[in-house]
């Protein structure tokens, strides 16, 4: 079997609301593929399934064949992820961070690893700032470097150029787009920057209400809405009341 990720009829039902509803995907080996929808339609919730970090209300979700109920401390120590909404510890320095999170992972040669990193994302002038003492941008960029600090054979990454300014965005998919093709993992990635999606994806998954309600390589589904752009299609796909 080829692929990294496969989630079958996957559900999660949080008081009574359905917050993802019956969705399967697959996702190669060596592929990036987005996983597009508005705010509250159920995207983060699945990457918490995917991570482990919720419980399915039904559905399977397996990993290099495995499912991760299953095999839950195996898997996690090949995957990781970036989050918005999850922050490092404030009061320890990036190196402090970084080091501890090797640890956790089994790293061989950490410090090696730590300098491969702070080169490769511009980390260098803030290694030994305090994490809570930086910008957004910054804390990004670090927090990018913990999430391949594995070196996982599936990435996750919820917005990971949501605060950073044009050039450092530029930078950062640059980054992604040669350590995805160096190391030949997957990546799923969640992001509401169309033009971030398109230089990026193979393929897109577009979920609205907790459903994905169309998928595919991103030219096609701009040609098949008749539109200029992704964000054209996104926009008519996702809106309340569809325009023409």
């Amino acid at each position: 079997m080829d692929n990294c990720l496969e989630i079958n009829s996957l559900n999660k039902i949080f008081n009574n609301v359905e917050a993802v509803k019956n969705i399967s995907f697959r996702i190669k080996k060596n592929e990036i593929i987005g996983l597009l929808g508005p705010n509250g339609c159920g995207k983060t919730t699945t990457m918490g399934m995917i991570l482990g970090l919720l419980k399915p209300t039904s559905g399977t979700i397996f990993i290099n064949n495995k499912e991760i109920e299953k095999n839950k401390i195996e898997i996690l120590k090949k995957i990781n992820f970036i989050s918005p909404y999850i922050e490092l510890p404030k009061k320890l320095t990036v190196q402090q961070n970084l080091n501890i999170y090797g640890k956790l992972y089994g790293i061989k040669n950490i410090k090696k690893k730590i300098e491969y990193l702070c080169e490769k994302l511009r980390l260098n002038e803030i290694i030994y700032k305090i994490t809570g003492e930086l910008s957004s941008g910054q804390k990004n960029r670090v927090s990018l470097a913990k999430a391949v600090i594995n070196d996982p054979i599936l990435l996750l990454l919820d917005e990971p150029t949501a605060s950073l300014d044009p050039e450092t965005g530029d930078y950062v998919r640059s980054f992604l787009e040669n350590y995805q093709k160096e190391k030949a993992n997957s990546i799923l990635l969640a992001s509401h920057n169309m033009n971030e999606v398109e230089r990026l994806c193979s393929s897109i998954f577009l979920m609205k209400a907790g459903s994905i309600i169309d998928s595919g390589k991103p030219k096609e589904l701009i040609s098949k809405h008749g539109r200029k752009n992704l964000e054209e299609v996104f926009l008519k796909l996702t809106r309340k009341n569809e325009f023409d």
